[in-house]
């Protein structure tokens, strides 16, 4: 089953990860447990062992039992139920003034023997003497450097056993408990976490096209949540624009389609309303067609744009010499100069290789040569110059015409945009934009300098091909 909600794998994580925890921190305590009751019965044996070997080997008589209780309560701190002592010859054969009785139950190994024979105490455990394991301590009692005697004590594993089972009993009651208790805490935790992810999913939901000014709000932590809602918002932001943008290009392209076709539908009718010579039709029909070209040219600069736009304005790319399209546009323009007298002059070029489409970067071209001729002025300049810059080059445009102020340096590259002292001329707005995404489709760029009073430079740079 797959579970959607983060806030359940949090706390599915977050139990997980304290359950593995737990048991790695039980199994580490419960090994530390063990070892430590293990070696503090093997002590207390050895301490019992030296003793009763000093004290008997001293008195040279029988040990007693209660003897044998006080020294086990002094190292154990308690006297062991099932306790053992008994003194053997160096041969493993019983004393007979030292043990006796339950301590006969006790094995001897060769293995112990042989440690003692060396001076070398042997520890063991054994399972056959009684219900629990019984620890063994083997060590030799040495006078002279030879093995006179071999002292054995043991303790029952009872207390141990019970010890660590209890200890089990615990972890096993208690880790289901602080499992569960995890758990509920975990879910709170998400859910408190998560719950500003609540709130931004509550407004995102409300937001619409209608609604796009509307923002997420912040906690005010400055935390991954608020990053998370500066970035969503960051995003709004960007839809907002985009969809005034397109709203307002659609807005646009209505209009400039609606005044076209609003003439040609007055002068259908008017043609119709009575008998004409056919001069008047004649007329009247090469006004329509007018309209209709000015129609079919909004369209094309449209779907340029959004061929552009979609990454799809591709044309065929060759090497060109960009000196000689730059000549071959002011010749054009040269004839639209003189008409409004306006001085066009081209400064020498040389010969500078780049890859594109004659016919797109002669449009680019056209453009910005058109534009400066429009806003130059009777009696204005227009110069086209042509650089390297490094790796790029750059035709500058430069006209004498009014300058545009710096806060609409962008704006006019917009589709549509007129700035008012463009009102007086003729256009539908496009001509800047279709040359600045003609220069992105090249990998190249359009920039402006201009200021009010000093006239305009429009730079257009593409990366040059190495020869």
């Amino acid at each position: 089953m797959i579970i959607r909600s983060i806030r359940a794998r949090l706390t599915l994580w977050y139990v997980s990860l304290l359950t593995v925890t737990l048991m790695l921190l039980g199994g580490a305590g419960y090994g530390v447990l063990a070892y430590s009751l293990s070696n503090q019965v093997d002590q207390a044996l050895n301490g019992v062992a030296r003793v009763m070997a000093e004290k008997a080997g001293a008195e040279q008589s029988p040990v007693f039992p209660p003897d044998v209780d006080e020294v086990f309560r002094r190292f154990f701190g308690f006297s062991p139920w099932e306790r053992y002592f008994r003194m053997l010859d160096p041969l493993g054969r019983r004393d007979p003034m030292h043990g006796g009785g339950r301590s006969e139950k006790l094995p001897v190994s060769p293995e112990a023997l042989e440690n003692a024979s060396r001076g070398l105490p042997t520890y063991e455990t054994v399972d056959s003497v009684e219900p629990y394991p019984v620890r063994i301590l083997t060590l030799p009692v040495l006078q002279a450097g030879r093995v006179v005697r071999v002292v054995q004590v043991g303790t029952s594993l009872q207390s141990v056993f019970e010890t660590r089972n209890r200890y089990l009993l615990i972890m096993a009651g208690l880790l289901p408990v602080g499992v569960l208790l995890a758990g509920a805490g975990g879910w709170l935790l998400a859910r408190r976490a998560l719950l500003p992810v609540d709130r931004m999913t509550e407004a995102a939901n409300r937001i619409g096209a209608e609604r796009l000014a509307d923002r997420l709000d912040e906690t005010g932590a400055d935390d991954e949540l608020d990053r998370l809602a500066r970035t969503l918002n960051g995003m709004l932001a960007r839809l907002d624009a985009a969809f005034s943008q397109v709203s307002r290009f659609t807005a646009d392209a209505s209009h400039e389609l609606q005044t076209p076709l609003t003439i040609l539908k007055g002068e259908l009718e008017v043609a119709l309303r009575a008998a004409r010579s056919p001069e008047e039709y004649r007329e009247t029909l090469e006004s329509g067609l007018d309209e209709v070209n000015r129609m079919i040219e909004l369209v094309n600069d449209l779907l340029l744009l959004a061929r552009t736009e979609a990454g799809v304005l591709r044309g065929e790319r060759h090497l060109l010499d960009l000196g000689e399209l730059v000549r071959q546009v002011g010749s054009r323009m040269k004839i639209l100069a003189d008409s409004r007298s306006v001085e066009l002059s081209i400064s020498p070029t040389e010969p500078l290789l780049v890859l594109g489409d004659a016919e797109q970067l002669g449009r680019l071209l056209s453009n910005l040569a058109e534009n400066a001729i429009k806003y130059s002025g009777t009696g204005g300049r227009v110069t086209l110059t042509l650089e390297r810059l490094r790796d790029h080059a750059a035709v500058h445009v430069a006209d004498t015409g009014p300058g545009i102020p710096a806060e609409l340096h962008e704006e006019i590259f917009q589709p549509f945009f007129r700035s008012p002292d463009a009102l007086t001329h003729r256009g539908i707005g496009l001509g800047l934009s279709i040359a600045r995404s003609i220069a992105w489709a090249h990998s190249g760029a359009l920039e402006v300098q201009s200021s009010p009073g000093r006239g305009s430079t429009f730079t257009v740079l593409l990366p040059m091909v190495s020869e």
